[in-house]
Formats: C-alpha cells, structure tokens, sequence
C-alpha cells in the first residue's frame, strides 16, 4: 500500500490473539469508567492487498467471505467502526460510472468482479452494529509511472493534462479545477448510493516530498496561482477548497454522514512555528503536504480528525505523550472529534524499537488519553494486525480497556 511506503518514509523522516489478558494480571490497567460513547476503530486497507482481499485471483464468494471475517473480527474484539479503503487509486470497489473496478479485486483494472464490495460491507456492518467509514483517497491514481498501464477507459488516460508522474508514480494535480471537481464527483456517487456513517480521508493530498524531485505544477499554478505569495500558499489553498467543498457536499448529499480525515501526526515542530508541537519531525503536513490540517479543526470545516500518532510514548523526534496534548489542545472548544490513529502495526516488529515489543504500550497510550476530554476513541492500524495481534498488544487494549461494548460517537 502505499500507505506502507509512507509509513516507511515518516519512521526515516522522524530520526493469532492468544487470548485476553485479565485485569487481575501483572501490569493490566482496571477497566475505568469512560464515557458511554468512544470510536474503536480499524483501518481496513486495500491497495496492495494490505489486508484485504489476500491476494489477487479469490473467487468473489472468497473475497466476501474474508471480507466478512474482518468485521466479525471487529464485532469480537469489541470494536465498533471499520474503516474501508474503497478508492484506494483512482479506482472504485462500488460500480463507480466514474472511475474503473479496482484492479486489487481481479488483478485487472476496469474488471467487474461480479460483486459489490462497498455495498456489502455497508450492509453486513450495520447488521453487525458497527460503522461503515467509507475511505477515499482523492489525488492517488497509480503506483507506477506508466499511464499506459492503465485500463484506456481510465480518466486519467483521456485527460493526460491532470497528471503528474512523481516519485515513480501518478498523481492528479491538485492545482487543476477540474480535477477537483471530478475526483469530488467520483466519490460523491458512493455517498449517494450507499448508507456509509463517514467520508474518510487519510494524509495523501500533495505527495510526500522525495530528494531530487519536484512536482511538476508548473502550468497549473501559471494558470491559477495569480494573487498568492508563494507556490505553498496556492497549494495549501487548493487543499483547503478541496476539504470545504467536500464537507460541504457530503452534508448536501447525505447529511448523517460525518467527515473525517486521519492526517501525519506533525502539523509543524515549534521551532517551524510556536503554534507547532514540541518534535523534530522531518515531515509536516503544512510545509510538505500543504494540509493545513490544525486550521481544518480550528475552523471547524471537518465532523472529526483522527492524527496518525504512530510513535512510541518517549520517542525524540514525535513522542506521543507531547504530540497528544498539543492535538487535545487543538480540538479544544472546536466541536470537531478527535480520534487517536494508533500504530499497531509496529507492535511485534522486530524491526522496531524495544518499545514495540513491549505488548502493554498501546494500552498505555490509551490509558494516557482518558487524561483528555477531548480523545473520544481511536483507530488501529490496520486489520490484518488487528487479527493476527503478534504479541498480543491488540488483545491487551482489549483486556485493559474494552471491557463492555461501546456505541460510536455520536
């Protein structure tokens, strides 16, 4: 995914459930009194066959019946929301008129696959009291740089205008009107079809800055960028529309649902800007993927934000004890939610720190979050560690802190 490539490049940039443990056991945390209501989340990632389906060629009926596996993984863990990864690359796991069948489903792109994936998983959540958060990803159309690999159908071969290859891959241009009204288009016809809870975004807007790379914009912001400072300012501007006009649209078309957007931990370090949080990230969503997400929830233009902390409580560079009260701080008086995106996926890896291998420390960012009123839930990344649980950390935050079934916020 390239969700994992990222992951990989924010590390670098910043420097089978066993069984429950009981509270009775050495080191557990006694189950509190919590509010009635909190998200517990899991990411449920499609590009690259992350966590679903398991890889290409399954059968439709054996792609549902994993599919199914995962919410019933949700559903005995006591979670209560799944966040599913429906447009992972331009691409639609509903039948989208706008856009082709995902090539994660056949192995083909443009290919139907016989069945309705969105459709199913909204349908078969709700039957299981849980969440449907639908997850888009705006301005991803390849993990390759060769449009010609895409099905010729594919918006992106018919308007080669709106591409810019970068890094080995494709990308929309943000900078282009029309590109963003189309990509808005393309997910709007899943909202209109579907009964999803929440529109879910993650921290793909402009891409990752890689050395010796620029994004090629140039026409755009020739075309479109008269009046603004600078080349960020304009970004960061099309950025903004973006997310305005998108909340704005999702409440138009189907006012019960909640937008959300689950950006990189580091807006900016303080020694960037002394509204910033005490790190040393080498990334920030405001310089490098002009997001500027803090105003997002200042402004109150999204229904919930859901910061990626995929760091370890004492870690130099983005410790989670300093990067959670500085986003409870943000959300203060807002109105808007904050969930915790939680980096289980770290948990067990031998190639992470001796703090991942410790099967009590996602419990204990939990434990240190009731200290803010302003966390109501997290999220676990993703739902292939959710099941799988290396070393039971994810069976720990359940044994310490998911006691008793909880309903999402409201």
């Amino acid at each position: 995914m390239g969700r994992l490539s990222r992951r990989a490049f924010a590390v670098a940039a910043v420097a089978t459930l066993s069984g429950f443990a009981t509270a009775g056991d050495a080191g557990a945390v006694p189950d509190r009194p919590r509010a009635a209501r909190e998200m517990r989340g899991m990411w449920l990632a499609t590009v690259s066959h992350r966590d679903w389906p398991s890889r290409m060629g399954l059968t439709a009926a054996r792609q549902r019946a994993e599919l199914l596996a995962h919410l019933d993984t949700a559903v005995r863990l006591r979670l209560n929301t799944v966040i599913f990864q429906v447009r992972p690359s331009a691409d639609a796991l509903w039948p989208s008129p706008y856009e082709p069948w995902s090539q994660y489903l056949t192995g083909v792109q443009g290919k139907d696959p016989g069945w309705d994936p969105l459709g199913t998983a909204v349908k078969e959540a709700h039957a299981r009291g849980l969440e449907l958060h639908a997850w888009f990803n705006p301005y991803r159309i390849a993990d390759h740089a060769d449009p010609a690999k895409l099905v010729a159908s594919h918006p992106a071969r018919r308007h080669p205008d709106w591409v810019v290859p970068y890094g080995g891959k494709l990308y929309y241009n943000p900078g282009l009107p029309q590109v963003r009204a189309f990509v808005q288009t393309a997910m709007l016809d899943a909202v209109r079809r579907y009964k999803i809870d929440a529109v879910h975004w993650d921290d793909f807007f402009y891409p990752y800055p890689v050395a010796g790379q620029s994004f090629d914009d140039d026409a755009a912001y020739a075309a479109h960028g008269s009046g603004f400072s600078n080349r960020a300012a304009w970004r960061r501007h099309n950025i903004d529309r973006l997310v305005l006009e998108m909340a704005a649209a999702v409440k138009k078309v189907r006012p019960a649902a909640r937008f959300g957007i689950s950006p990189f931990g580091v807006w900016r370090n303080a020694a960037t800007d002394p509204l910033g949080s005490a790190t040393r990230a080498g990334a920030q969503t405001y310089d490098d993927l002009h997001a500027d997400t803090r105003k997002w929830v200042r402004e109150h233009w999204i229904d919930y934000i859901c910061p990626q902390l995929y760091w370890n409580i004492g870690f130099a560079a983005a410790d989670y004890a300093r990067l959670l009260p500085w986003w409870a701080k943000v959300a203060q008086g807002t109105g808007v939610q904050l969930y915790v995106g939680e980096g289980l996926y770290k948990a067990g890896d031998p190639a992470q720190s001796a703090a991942w291998q410790d099967p009590a420390e996602l419990s204990r960012h939990l434990t240190l979050a009731r200290d803010y009123a302003q966390v109501r839930g997290h999220a676990f990344f993703s739902a292939k560690e959710v099941g799988v649980d290396r070393v039971g950390a994810m069976a720990r935050v359940v044994a310490d802190h998911y006691g008793q079934p909880a309903q999402p916020p409201r």
